[in-house]
Parts: C-alpha cells; sequence; structure tokens
C-alpha cells in the first residue's frame, strides 16, 4: 500500500496519492500534474481514479489535466455537470456521499461533510487488510489542523457555519484515532488565523484542543465568522474552471525573443518579475511588479491583476520564470504570453526602459524615522497590525493594493517606506505602489515592524489609532 501527501507550499495545499495492487487514486491534484506522473512511474502504477473533495476557490485543479494525462477516470461533486464522456476524450463520474472506490485492499468511501461548499465530501480510507474500521480521513477543507474550513466562499456565513458544525458532528464520531489529513494547510485563505503549519492531525487530537468542535451552535457560529480572512482574489474564475470539463487550455509557456518581448511590452503587456528582491532593484523592466518567490506567490498577484492581462514573466533564469508561471496558472491568471531571463543590460541595448530601486534595512528606517519625516505604510494583515504598529503609519494589507487612491499624495521632501513583517510581502507591495506614480518608494528589508523596538522606535496598540489607520485615505506620517 503506498500513500503520500504532496504540498503546495505557495497555496497551502495539499493532494494525496493512494495505491494498492498496481492502481493509483489522486485526491484533490494541483495544477501542476508532473509529481503526480513522476511518482506513478517510481511506484509502478497506473493512475486510475482522480477526484476532488469539491470545488476549490482559491487554486485551480489539476483534475482535468491528469485525467487526460493518464486515461484515469475523474470523479466530480454533484454540484458539476452530468456524467459522461467529454470532448477530451476521458471518462468522468459523478461522486456522492456513500460512493466507494476499491484499489486493492483499499477503500476510499465518500462522505459528506458541506458547509465550507455544499457539495463538499470527505474521503474516508479503510485498510481492510487490516480490519474495515476508518483508518484515515482526507477532510478536504472542513475540518483543519488547529482550525476549522471557512464557510463564507459559496453560502450565506451562518448558514455555511451552521451545516459546517452538523458537519464536523458526523466527523468526530469516526474515531478519536482517525488519521486527518486535510486539503489546507498554514498559509491557505481557505482556513483562519489558527490554520497550522502541521500537516496532519488525528481526530481525537482536534477534538480535544479546539474547543469549537463541541461547543454549542450560537458559539461556534460567533467565532467561526468573527474574524475570517479576506477571500481568494479569482474566487469565481476558478471554480468555473474547476466545474468546466473543457475550459481552454492556457498557452504554452516558450521564451521570447527580444522581438517580441519588446513588442509585447510596447502593447500594455504587464511585467510579473519573480527574481529576488535585491535582483529586482538591481535593474528591472519599468512598470514591473516584483512577486519573488514566499507563500502565496499566485494569490498576490491575484490581489493586483485583471483576469485579461496580458502577462510576461520574468525569472532568474528561463526555469524558475517557468515556476512562477505555474503559480499564476495555479489561480487562475492564464494569459501569460512568455518568458524571459533577468537582464537588465540586454534590456538596455533593446531600447526597453530599466528602472532601478532602493532599499533600506530596519536599522536605516529606524534612524530616519528618528530625525524626519517618513511616509510608513504597513502591509501587514489587520491581525498583525493590531499586535503592535509604528503610530502614525498607514496599514494596507495585500488585499487592499487595488485601489491607486489608497495613498495621498506623496509629502514633498520625505520618502514613502514599505514595511512588513520580514520583507518579502514589502518589496511586492512598494512594485505595486511605484506603478501607482509615487516616485520615491523604498522596501524595507531584511526585518520588519516586529525587529523596530530593538533599534528604539516603539510599538503601539492603540484601537482608535488602529481604525484611523486603516480608514483615512491621506498618506500617514511616522514622526520622531
Amino acid at each position: 500500500m503506498i500513500f503520500r501527501q504532496i504540498l503546495y507550499r505557495d497555496l497551502g495545499c495539499a493532494s494525496y496519492f493512494l495505491a494498492d495492487e498496481g492502481q493509483a487514486a489522486v485526491v484533490d491534484p494541483r495544477w501542476d500534474i508532473e509529481v503526480y506522473l513522476e511518482l506513478a512511474v517510481q511506484e509502478g502504477v497506473r493512475i486510475a481514479h482522480v477526484l476532488d473533495t469539491h470545488m476549490h476557490a482559491d487554486h485551480v485543479s489539476g483534475r482535468e489535466r491528469l485525467a487526460e494525462r493518464t486515461g484515469a477516470r475523474a470523479y466530480v461533486p454533484v454540484d458539476s455537470s452530468p456524467a459522461g464522456e467529454d470532448t477530451n476524450g476521458h471518462e468522468h463520474a459523478e461522486i456522492v456521499a456513500g460512493d466507494t472506490l476499491a484499489l486493492g485492499r483499499l477503500r476510499l468511501r465518500a462522505w459528506a461533510t458541506p458547509g465550507h461548499r455544499p457539495e463538499h465530501l470527505s474521503i474516508v480510507v479503510c485498510d481492510i487488510s487490516r480490519g474495515d474500521d476508518p483508518w484515515m480521513v482526507l477532510s478536504g477543507d472542513s475540518l483543519l489542523v488547529g482550525d476549522l474550513a471557512r464557510p463564507d466562499l459559496a453560502v450565506e456565513p451562518h448558514a455555511g457555519a451552521r451545516e459546517l458544525r452538523e458537519s464536523l458532528d458526523e466527523l468526530l464520531q469516526l474515531g478519536d484515532h482517525v488519521e486527518l489529513w486535510p486539503a489546507h494547510v498554514g498559509g491557505s485563505l481557505c482556513g483562519g488565523a489558527g490554520l497550522s503549519g502541521k500537516t496532519s492531525s488525528t481526530i481525537g487530537y482536534e477534538r480535544r484542543h479546539n474547543p469549537l468542535l463541541e461547543s454549542e451552535e450560537e458559539l461556534f457560529v460567533a467565532e467561526l465568522l468573527r474574524e475570517l480572512p479576506p477571500r481568494p482574489p479569482n474566487l469565481a474564475r476558478v471554480v468555473t474552471l474547476n466545474r468546466d470539463r473543457n475550459a481552454r487550455a492556457p498557452l504554452p509557456l516558450s521564451e521570447l525573443d527580444d522581438d517580441t518581448l519588446v513588442r509585447e511590452i510596447a502593447t500594455g503587456a504587464h511585467v510579473i518579475d519573480g527574481r529576488p528582491p535585491a535582483a529586482f532593484d538591481a535593474g528591472h523592466l519599468r512598470g514591473a511588479i516584483n512577486l519573488p518567490a514566499g507563500r502565496s506567490q499566485g494569490t498576490r498577484a491575484g490581489w493586483v491583476l485583471s483576469l485579461d492581462d496580458r502577462l510576461v514573466v520574468v525569472g532568474s533564469d528561463l526555469d524558475h520564470a517557468r515556476q512562477v508561471a505555474l503559480g499564476l496558472h495555479a489561480v487562475g491568471l492564464w494569459d501569460v504570453v512568455g518568458l524571459a531571463a533577468g537582464q537588465p543590460e540586454r534590456w538596455l541595448d533593446r531600447g526597453l526602459e530599466v528602472q532601478r530601486t532602493s532599499s533600506w534595512d530596519v536599522a536605516t528606517l529606524a534612524q530616519r524615522l528618528g530625525r524626519e519625516e517618513i511616509q510608513l505604510i504597513d502591509v501587514r494583515e489587520h491581525d498583525e497590525w493590531d499586535s503592535g504598529h509604528v503610530r502614525g503609519s498607514q496599514n494596507l494589507p495585500l488585499h487592499q493594493l487595488t485601489d491607486p487612491d489608497a495613498i495621498g499624495p506623496q509629502q514633498s521632501g520625505g520618502p514613502l517606506a514599505v514595511i512588513c513583517a520580514g520583507g518579502m510581502r514589502a518589496a511586492f507591495a512598494a512594485s505595486v505602489i511605484r506603478g501607482w506614480g509615487h516616485t520615491d518608494v523604498i522596501r524595507v528589508t531584511d526585518g520588519g515592524v516586529g525587529n523596530l523596538p530593538a533599534h528604539g522606535i516603539a510599538l503601539v496598540v492603540d484601537q482608535t489609532d488602529t481604525e484611523a489607520g486603516r480608514d483615512s485615505k491621506p498618506a500617514a506620517r511616522a514622526l520622531a
């Protein structure tokens, strides 16, 4: 028997590869399917079944691509179109609660767990060579490690929360010994603040350490809805793609020659530059958005790009550019017209405009805050801001980087500094803000807000100041 969890850390997604007696099933496959094909070869098995626990809203499933490549049967939850043969030539079937798939001695049974979405299923796994009892549950986005699914992405939130509570009551009946393997881990937008980076648990451990699981209904609903994270960008687009068995494929990813690169930029293509921030600062194409590697790379792009934007992707080399582009494909941003390696001198030779930008470390920011006006933009999430921020700074989380008027006119004589917790979000946000027309924009690197007290800058926890920082349009100023 073979069981593998495959993590896609960028979006906090987990998928599963199970096999026995030469046949395999893949549950909740990610967009980039090569990992499953390689596993099948390594283990000497055939992928026979591909299924999703629900229509994901944060990433495009690899279900259709994997079924097309392998000839596997693709199973879709019942909110989708009727079962049958599609134009891609691979077989489909609906999967509903109570259905069972057999893989040698493994049994995969669909278990209805609505709440996150109406069609949501969990997959209960039994190894009948050892016993008929459930061994593990692939819980999709119902019960998560350290958290519960959010109920606001597909239905009215209060109704979704009540339905989820009923689903969780049923899951708890599986028994405390049953292993829990969710479809999302820390970093995903499909859970809340408690979502753990740990990738598995047990029913018993979650019951013991999540008091909401056995709380009365009204408390459960109120607490579940109290602090929901921002809704995933492109939510409707991603769900539509996941329902559509015949969606057009994105363009093949290929290198742009110099002439085509010049033409694409001249005709309005957006440049997504995935190189590290220091390399980006040293020279990038005018107006490029810096999307350095790290958690939520694709999600961040989704906050600021439209679905019909044509995209040129720049990487440290072409392989890196390809990986960045696949991350964009995973969130439904499919109009990538080509790839390019980061080569500022070559770009200059071709007549393209190259910009160079600046950064400060935390110590430099602290010194400058102590002696002159700085417009400080804090791009951490609201809960991070609430835990401590620089008085007078403006809170502008990444999901609010959609309004060029969110920051007022730049104050004369003072730069605009962008800070987060560690530097990566600041690099992304600073590049977006420059694109709004702000010229003297500095990203803060090698640390963030939490490091400022060590350099003499006090942080405040002040609800009045917090609300003013969030809601005011004029650029806030951090003064000595």
